[in-house]
């Protein structure tokens, strides 16, 4: 039975709060994802989400728009802190989660298998040989997992196609491209919809308490309402409702250039270890990155830009990506990130009726599809 507590009407209660099977906390990718899952699994259940945002609020509808899985320099520097097992693992959960991500979308992912770049200065010079020797070791590691035999390659040449400067080498993964990131959550949301789940924007959660049969959540404006079980599914800002949580928010800042007449840019890109990234939007760039400026301010749960970040990334727009070239920024915005010591995600119960799906760390396109099926299997 659910307790008026807060003031509901009787039509309220009875139309939207009443008999709540599952409650989902966030509309990110990943709780849209174990909502459907749900709603797939238990036709006949009663499956809302409670967004604090006007839509979905976080990194889903605030990235880049990267169908990535791992460049050499992430892959290498991951084989230093867990074992073979543990990181192919998790390369292999971001390439099916990624399939996955496409059969529910269609074509309004628009997937662009355009490849991604992974870019190399002078000063990489040492980190450049080190990941060609692990081409062939890749490669074959790769193709077990997905199929293909050569999927890192080195490419040179294409420095002078994509009319950079700084950069020394480049090495491809063919197998990444790029998707629209709108597209996605909106393919998503009308499928949640479609299939009869009761999503509430500007339902902001102020505590979720497990009471043995059914879990009372508690919203920022004084509401009350009761499910059977929760998933909080929220990312870098997990910490709000579960304190103990080993998630932490990391700010990334993006810009986006207007249109550029004849731009050469074609693909999606990583520089200096995937701390910065860029790709072509149509004709424009969309630029980001550069957190590890200063980790500490950027770990953060507030939007937002610097000024030490702004800068760094104009200047390598001007160095870098689009030498000798005029253009403009049309707009910055900011993404709040879910990460950890280790990047392998937290899905787990935290009480009877109460599971989490979290911590991303930056993987969420390729990563959330599944990690939301699963965190809604504990359930």
């Amino acid at each position: 039975m659910l307790f008026n507590k807060s003031g509901l009407s009787f039509w309220e209660i009875k139309s939207f709060f009443s008999d709540v099977d599952f409650a989902i906390i966030g509309s990110g990718i990943v709780g849209l994802n174990a909502a459907i899952h749900l709603k797939e699994k238990f036709p006949d259940s009663n499956v809302i989400i409670l967004e604090k945002g006007m839509i979905p609020t976080g990194a889903s509808t605030r990235n880049a728009g990267f169908a990535c899985f791992g460049s050499i320099t992430e892959l290498l520097d991951d084989l230093k802190h867990s074992s073979e097992d543990e990181v192919f693992s998790l390369v292999e959960k971001r390439w099916k989660g990624l399939e996955k991500l496409q059969s529910l979308t269609g074509e309004k992912l628009e997937f662009d298998a355009c490849g991604g770049y992974e870019l190399f200065g002078i000063q990489d010079e040492e980190v450049h040989e080190t990941c060609l020797g692990h081409l062939e070791y890749f490669n074959q590691s790769i193709s077990e997992i997905i199929g293909k035999k050569k999927t890192y390659e080195r490419v040179d040449h294409k420095i002078k196609d994509f009319a950079f400067q700084s950069v020394k080498h480049i090495i491809v993964n063919t197998a990444e491209g790029q998707i629209n990131t709108g597209g996605m959550m909106s393919a998503l949301l009308e499928l949640a919809i479609k299939k009869g789940i009761k999503i509430f924007n500007g339902a902001s959660v102020e505590s979720i308490l497990d009471k043995g049969g059914n879990v009372e959540i508690l919203l920022e404006d004084g509401r009350e309402i009761f499910a059977k079980k929760v998933l909080v599914a929220t990312n870098g800002f997990a910490k709000c409702l579960l304190k103990d949580i080993e998630v932490k928010p990391a700010r990334n800042q993006v810009l986006i250039t207007k249109e550029i007449p004849n731009l050469k840019v074609k693909g999606t890109f990583h520089y200096d270890e995937g701390y910065y990234y860029f790709r072509n939007v149509g004709d424009r760039v969309l630029f980001g990155g550069g957190r590890n400026l200063s980790p500490k301010i950027e770990e953060t749960q507030f939007f937002g830009t610097t000024e030490i970040i702004q800068k760094q990334l104009i200047k390598m727009l001007d160095e870098i990506i689009l030498p000798n070239t005029n253009y403009e920024i049309e707009m910055w915005w900011s993404g709040i990130l879910g990460v950890g010591e280790i990047k392998k995600p937290i899905i787990k119960k935290t009480s009877e009726n109460i599971a989490v799906a979290v911590r991303m760390g930056g993987m969420g396109i390729a990563i959330g599809s599944l990690v939301g099926s699963e965190g809604a299997d504990l359930l």
